[in-house]
């Protein structure tokens, strides 16, 4: 959530948000689906793996996870007309309009080059001028790539990066199974930047435990993640805490098949309240919304959970939390999407959810939206889902 959004945050509506558990407080306004395969400027539109909203300027602006494979790094700006959304298993795109890309540069101020970035989550800061952005890193046999937070302008330009402890640096096997193996998990980083309302600290948040940590999430057992902040100011790392990402919701078909949960990004409501996505994905599960694409069951599971870091354990500077006695954050299901459903009955089907962020007042209520990545995947869409807030 960006600095100049948050006057109209009032602390009322924060505090409703924060102390309510229920779905009810989420109301479902409805949504909009871009085809895979839709352009802008000549290129493909996809990967859309973060949202923000800018009030300035009434527009969005979203990452895309492409490693600079199809084209370079970027993020685009777009706008959507909210009032054209509609609780409809196939309500087309009307509304979503495009309006810029920018590329994203290197320390060295250059494009970056071809798989040497994984760009997942962005946020705005309107009163210092800058964007705040993720990259994920790779844990690949021979190619290990740190995860990195890192600063840039409007126009993409670096401005620096945050000084994340090596203890997330991925070494040893490519698998992260093997004794003595650290850091990160592949395609299990950085996903999730937050800012407090305040504007003081950037929060970010490991998708899964680190090697040294815990195993991955699977349908038997969760995952222990770490929450990591920075101060804005100073740029130094911060507080940092355990956050335990649940079971993956839904077993893969056959057993044995691809599945994961982790947490693909996070919105900051005070100095310790958030709301994370946890976005679960199991090969043939048998979800109940059936994708506009195809008419299949997605496999995805989006779940909204609402967490308050007050109690927990600070481990910063701890290389690893295995056998150590520690309280994680407090975690509360604030909304399981698929609960949702469309004017007909049906159920709400759901992409890769990943991006989050709050959006501008809509009949007098805030509202809230969501944005998934389709993986440039001609089987996956992109999904612009709205809710307003009592």
């Amino acid at each position: 959530m960006k600095f100049r959004a948050l006057p109209t945050l009032i602390p009322a509506l924060l505090l409703a948000l924060a102390a309510s558990v229920q779905a009810q407080t989420l109301n479902y306004l409805g949504q909009q689906v871009l085809p895979t395969g839709s352009s802008y400027q000549g290129l493909p539109v996809g990967g859309l793996s973060s949202l923000d909203y800018d009030a300035a300027s009434d527009r969005y602006l979203a990452i895309s996870d492409d490693r600079s494979e199809i084209a370079p790094a970027r993020f685009y700006e777009f706008k959507l007309d909210l009032g054209q959304f509609k609780r409809s298993p196939q309500p087309g795109h009307a509304g979503v309009s495009f309006t810029a890309m920018t590329t994203m540069q290197d320390l060295d101020g250059k494009p970056f080059a071809r798989r040497k970035v994984d760009p997942e989550s962005l946020r705005l800061d309107g009163r210092r001028g800058l964007i705040y952005w993720s990259n994920e890193g790779q844990r690949k046999a021979g190619d290990m790539q740190s995860p990195t937070v890192r600063r840039m302008t409007r126009d993409g330009r670096p401005a620096g990066e945050f000084p994340v402890p090596p203890y997330y640096f991925p070494s040893g096997s490519a698998a992260g199974r093997a004794p003595g193996d650290v850091g990160v998990y592949d395609n299990l980083a950085f996903e999730s930047i937050a800012i407090t309302p305040d504007g003081r600290t950037l929060w970010t948040m490991s998708e899964n435990a680190l090697a040294q940590d815990d195993a991955p999430a699977t349908p038997e057992h969760g995952s222990r993640a770490r929450m990591l902040s920075f101060d804005l100011d100073s740029g130094r790392a911060g507080a940092e805490y355990v956050y335990e990402v649940g079971p993956v919701p839904l077993a893969p078909v056959p057993p044995g098949g691809f599945n994961t949960n982790g947490v693909s990004d996070m919105l900051a409501l005070s100095d310790h309240e958030f709301i994370a996505i946890e976005r679960a994905f199991a090969v043939g599960a048998a979800t109940l919304g059936l994708s506009p694409v195809n008419g299949k069951p997605t496999g995805n599971t989006i779940r909204l959970i609402l967490i308050d870091t007050r109690g927990a354990t600070d481990v910063s500077g701890w290389a690893s939390i295995k056998g150590r006695d520690l309280t994680p954050v407090t975690r509360r299901l604030l909304l399981d999407l698929s609960t949702l459903k469309n004017d007909d009955g049906s159920t709400l089907a759901l992409d890769n959810v990943e991006g989050i962020t709050f959006g501008p007042m809509l009949n007098g209520k805030r509202t809230l939206l969501l944005i998934s990545d389709n993986n440039f995947s001609t089987e996956q869409f992109t999904q612009f889902l709205a809710f307003t807030l009592d």
